[in-house]
């Protein structure tokens, strides 16, 4: 099949040498505007720490209270009420759902309209609760704000990952997880002033997350659409003006044509999330489903939800638990700005596999202290419980230059423009699927459990770490329009790949058949 007649390939032939342009002001602005959807993540997964205060307990959760103030209960299980674990598990549940919903969104409207949607939502969510005066109003707003972490999570990590320079996307990718955890640490100060403000202190708490929301949907609808989404929706000319604005140069025909030829298979390919059941992105597809996955069961959210709960469950006062929780917060920002600065010169896979082994040791020795100093019936002394602060630190400072940012980072960048929305969409599913099952478990595995909850979640990590090293090609510096053409040069995955020929003008689907390969649904 030749000539004009030969149906779209999507891009086959290496570019990057030949891309043009530096850092510039309006991508910048693009980012740090559009990184702000990740403070929202962040700021609910630290506000959720509400629910060590009386106030709060007392009026939606009056058993817990009781539960929690009386001296013969089980440490480990004073917290243990499922519909507490609703009242932070229900977000993620709602946002698993709205993800799904936000694909065809952000592919046919662009990733603009899928963050204003997420802005408009979390403010929706964050009155609600705010004024809420009985459980099912609090569980109605956190479920609106589901719905705008859905549409926020799927859209910004996309956005970011287009709008950057091939050389630069990983840092600047990155800004997502540095605003989240720019949120869960403001969300621990906030607590840690509001637990003074009594009776309704929470609701403050609760309320603020309206801050990070209205500036969402405000920069949403300043920003400029991506490059790759206006070419992607016909919008060509408009396309190259975004491009030559974001790069600083009229020279972008490289990259350009990558986003032409990515673009041009784009529009044959109808059905998204079939197609990326395809075994030419089966790569991608596993990648889409266990980067998130394991991210989860590090256990980081157990840690960032329940810190104050887990601090009070070892023997540390309300105050104390909270400044602990808000001083875990600083590290996991500490450490992402690590990550921000190491990322596009080390590579992803030395900084996941290298913060796998460090995580595993540390919750190691915190499982080994909470066996021998804590119990049902007995409090970890001071020095003890300054050990398994510093420990829990150390954890959060290794996850924050590893799984934390690149959970995110990896799956965003390694989709083929025509399956792009959709695997961010099964990413941020899969992710708000494993907190909404640690969210919602976590608190009767700790009872369960007790301290060998720790050593199940180092076992996870020693399987993501290996499975890292094993099938994670390194995509430090390789254009994201190019990401195609990684897979079938991998150890383990060109073996899974359809078969690569040279073509004229690069590679291609051996046997010349472009149609079977790229232009159906057809699976080879």
């Amino acid at each position: 099949m030749a000539g004009s007649m030969a149906p779209p390939r999507g891009v086959t032939k290496e570019r990057a040498a030949e891309y043009k342009g530096h850092m510039t002001f309006a991508v910048a602005m693009a980012c740090i505007v559009a990184a702000i959807g990740g403070s929202i993540f962040g700021y609910d997964i630290g506000i959720s720490g509400v629910n060590t205060m009386d106030p709060f307990l007392e009026k939606f959760f009056p058993v817990v209270f009781r539960r929690k103030n009386s001296p013969t209960r089980n440490n480990y299980c004073k917290y243990d009420n499922q519909a507490l674990s609703a009242f932070t598990s229900s977000l993620y549940l709602a946002g698993q759902v709205s993800t799904l919903a936000a694909a065809p969104v952000t592919r046919n409207y662009g990733r603009r309209a899928s963050i204003i949607c997420g802005g408009i939502s979390f403010l929706i969510g964050a009155a609600l609760n705010a004024a809420a005066a009985n459980l099912t109003v609090l569980i109605i707003g956190r479920i609106m704000l589901g719905v705008g972490i859905g549409f926020g999570n799927q859209a910004v990590p996309l956005y970011l990952s287009e709008m950057a320079p091939a050389h630069l996307r990983g840092g600047l990718n990155m800004m997502f997880q540095l605003a989240t955890t720019l949120g869960i640490f403001t969300a621990n100060m906030i607590n840690f002033g509001t637990q003074k403000i009594k009776p309704w202190g929470w609701r403050l708490s609760l309320g603020l997350a309206a801050a990070p929301a209205l500036l969402m949907t405000i920069g949403g609808i300043l920003l400029p659409e991506t490059p790759n989404s206006l070419i992607e929706r016909g919008h060509v000319e408009e396309g190259r003006r975004v491009l030559e604005l974001i790069r600083g140069t009229a020279e972008v025909d490289a990259e350009f044509t990558d986003m032409s030829e990515a673009s041009e298979l784009a529009k044959t390919i109808k059905h998204p999330f079939r197609s990326i059941l395809e075994r030419r992105n089966r790569p991608q597809l596993v990648m889409a489903v266990c980067m998130p996955a394991f991210q989860i069961l590090t256990g980081i959210n157990s840690i960032l939800f329940y810190a104050p709960v887990l601090f009070q469950s070892m023997g540390f006062g309300a105050s104390a638990s909270l400044y602990s929780s808000m001083l875990t917060g600083a590290v996991l920002l500490f450490s992402t700005l690590i990550s921000i600065a190491t990322v596009d010169r080390l590579g992803r896979r030395k900084l996941l596999i290298s913060g796998g082994i460090q995580m595993i040791v540390c919750q190691v020795i915190v499982a080994g202290i909470l066996a021998a100093k804590f119990g049902a019936d007995k409090q970890l002394s001071q020095s003890c419980s300054i050990a398994v602060v510093v420990v829990i630190c150390l954890f959060m400072l290794a996850f924050g230059w590893s799984w934390g940012p690149l959970g995110w980072t990896v799956p965003s960048e390694i989709f083929a423009l025509e399956t792009r929305s959709a695997g961010q969409s099964i990413t941020v599913a899969v992710n708000l699927f494993f907190t909404f099952v640690i969210a919602q478990a976590f608190l009767s595995l700790l009872c369960a459990f007790k301290f060998a909850i720790f050593i199940f979640f180092a076992c996870w990590i020693g399987v993501m770490t290996a499975f890292v090293h094993v099938f994670l090609p390194e995509t430090k510096g390789v254009p994201i329009e190019e990401m195609v053409l990684l897979w079938s040069k991998h150890r383990f995955w060109r073996n899974v790949m359809p078969d690569m020929a040279p073509l004229e003008d690069g590679w291609g689907p051996a046997g010349g058949d472009c149609a079977a390969a790229h232009g159906s649904n057809i699976q080879k």
